[in-house]
């Protein structure tokens, strides 16, 4: 049986690259992984004042979303050498109310990814550190910063290039043994 992987992307633009290479993951999935997309763009802005006996509906079905997921992949840019702030809001929106964060003990893995020659190491790190306050196993090796982005998909967004798809099916591979090991 499939691992069933929620898989949160960190851009609303319309033909983001880390969306393309999202949907590209979930093609390459082993058969150990599901990959679903899990939205993130629509969800307000984390309040406490809202977060009472009828929080934003929203906010209870990405909640419902998460919670019921074996793992989390992260697909995301960078922005100002962090991560996008819808990215931000939905680790927060999921880590409420106190007690019931929806992200304790899942495993989790990132994909950073950029048109430059970094491949979003800086958000890719930044992502780590309030995973581990989320008490979310991130996977270590491999890293996966996919640099260049736009020279490895064609026009359709799809991953033109064998030995990022090859990279990237090891990766998640891996992902699949590293949910087997903390699920």
């Amino acid at each position: 049986m499939a691992y069933d992987v929620a898989v949160l992307v960190g851009s609303l633009r319309k033909g983001s690259f880390s969306r393309a290479v999202a949907d590209n993951l979930a093609t390459l999935a082993a058969d150990k992984l599901t990959l679903r997309s899990v939205e993130i763009g629509e969800l307000p802005l984390y309040n406490p004042d809202l977060d009472d006996d009828t929080p934003p509906a929203a906010w209870t079905k990405f909640r419902g979303e998460v919670v019921g997921a074996d793992a989390v992949l992260f697909v995301t840019p960078e922005y100002n050498r962090s991560i996008p702030g819808l990215l931000k809001n939905a680790l927060d929106v999921g880590s409420r109310p106190y007690g019931k964060s929806v992200w304790k003990g899942k495993p989790a893995a990132i994909v950073s990814v950029s048109p430059g020659l970094l491949g979003a190491f800086g958000a890719n790190h930044h992502l780590r550190q309030p995973l581990v306050f989320l008490d979310m196993p991130v996977m270590q090796q491999p890293e996966a910063y996919v640099s260049k982005v736009g020279d490895l998909l064609d026009q359709d967004g799809k991953l033109a290039n064998a030995d990022t798809k090859s990279f990237l099916a090891g990766f998640l591979a891996a992902f699949a043994t590293w949910i087997g090991k903390h699920k």
